[in-house]
């Protein structure tokens, strides 16, 4: 069969997106022959609403939340960052990095989002450093030269603030959200605690729904 399109919307410094990776990365896995998935970045911490970690309060209680209900771990660097709430969230370079990683591999796209949440959500390393995304690239076995390059030219923030305009397009205000392209329009799959079962299962009636 042809595999369907979806689109996940995420955010770098999104904790719910952070919680959902593990079920999305087996869903995906689960599903490989039948569907063909794009990351796109929103601007959740973008322009007016970029600033230091301590300029959100809520981030801890959400955190403390996130972990109860889907087993993920905030590394102890990260939370000395998030105690001392100097750190700058901005959307914009974090998706700028995504673009810069995914130009090397486009197909790996979900696992590079996976490691730039890791370095930050367990290493609390800052999101806005070049090197962030040079150490990715290395440790992944892409071209680090041509990311650190690729990060640092206005064109990739360009693509980077594109990505931001799809998902409003599409409707997307919250994250993580996964959609589904269809005959019938774009469909919402799950929510930022389903499961990969629960995941596996909506597309299953999805593509039911499609043939009938």
């Amino acid at each position: 069969m042809t595999p369907v399109e979806l689109t996940y919307a995420f955010d770098a410094y999104c904790g719910w997106c952070y919680g959902f990776a593990p079920a999305l990365h087996r869903f995906v896995d689960a599903n490989a022959d039948r569907i063909r998935l794009r990351v796109l970045s929103g601007g959740l911490f973008s322009g007016a609403a970029a600033g230091p970690i301590s300029a959100y309060p809520h981030i801890p209680a959400a955190n403390e939340r996130i972990a109860r209900l889907t087993g993920v771990t905030f590394g102890a660097p990260y939370q000395r960052m998030l105690a001392e709430g100097t750190t700058m969230m901005d959307s914009t370079a974090a998706a700028t990095g995504l673009v810069a990683l995914r130009r090397q591999a486009p197909e790996r796209a979900l696992e590079f989002a996976a490691a730039m949440q890791e370095a930050w959500y367990l290493h609390g390393r800052d999101l806005g450093d070049v090197a962030v995304y040079r150490d990715i690239a290395t440790g992944k076995g892409i071209d680090a030269q041509a990311v650190t390059e690729d990060y640092t030219h206005p064109a990739t923030r360009t693509e980077a603030e594109q990505d931001f305009r799809a998902l409003r397009r599409l409707g997307v205000s919250q994250y993580p959200t996964l959609l589904l392209h269809s005959d019938t329009g774009v469909h919402r799959l799950g929510g930022p605690v389903s499961s990969a079962e629960a995941l596996s299962a909506a597309l299953d009636a999805q593509l039911a729904a499609a043939t009938t």
